[in-house]
């Protein structure tokens, strides 16, 4: 199982990219989606999903682990395939799919090429007890992720499995290290001129590379 590909994007267009790993070149599909994060990097990381066929195997790949997550939902549906399932990714992001999902919205579905009223219909009936129980918001209604300072990369991680820009999380690892989860509180005080009454905030901490437990909080009052 290929988890994701990480490499040069030695040629790339807005159906498909070839990344470079270590010399080896994989053909990988893309959405749209993908595309517009992609376009103008020369190298990066998707998250991959292997199609195996009798006569093929095809490698599709998307820049968030949440599109990824639709895409495998959408292809277990019947009646859509993988072509189809890229489509919806190119028409809609995700967190748009799952809206019209839980609303009942099957004419929105309809909107996108290659969805018919009953295969609409049954993405709907099909996909929203899953897509109840999972979320596919971007982190547009969380204002800070505070994490205390595990390392770099499982803080990058964990923003980008929560769709949030790096802009929006709390960050003192320079100043105190490699530390415990005291830094939360440090941060909290470091950063408090920039809250707003009512700001959602993501406490998290980390342990052994994952996360141990999270808590979200709304702040209380206006730092100014």
């Amino acid at each position: 199982m290929i988890a994701y590909l990480s490499g040069k994007f030695s040629y790339k267009n807005p159906a498909v990219v070839y990344i470079d790993v270590n010399g080896m070149g994989y053909e990988v599909n893309i959405s749209l989606n993908t595309w517009s994060e992609i376009q103008n990097l020369s190298e990066g990381k998707l998250f991959i999903y292997l199609q195996v066929k009798e006569d093929s195997h095809t490698l599709y790949g998307f820049f968030d682990i949440l599109e990824k997550e639709m895409f495998v939902m959408l292809i277990g549906v019947s009646g859509v395939g993988a072509a189809t399932a890229r489509m919806m990714l190119s028409s809609m992001k995700p967190d748009e799919i799952s809206k019209a999902i839980l609303h009942d919205n099957a004419k929105l579905l309809e909107s996108v090429k290659g969805i018919g009223r009953k295969t609409a219909e049954r993405l709907v009936l099909e996909l929203r007890d899953k897509v109840n129980k999972q979320s596919f918001e971007p982190g547009d209604d969380i204002a800070w992720l505070v994490p205390h300072q595990a390392n770099k990369r499982i803080i990058d991680a964990t923003a980008n499995r929560m769709g949030l820009p790096i802009e929006k999380v709390m960050l003192n690892i320079q100043r105190y290290g490699n530390t415990t989860s005291a830094t939360i509180p440090l941060c909290l005080w470091e950063w408090e001129k920039q809250l707003k009454k009512g700001d959602n905030i993501v406490l998290a901490a980390f342990g052994g590379g994952f996360t141990w437990g999270a808590t979200l909080v709304k702040w209380a009052y206006d730092s100014d």
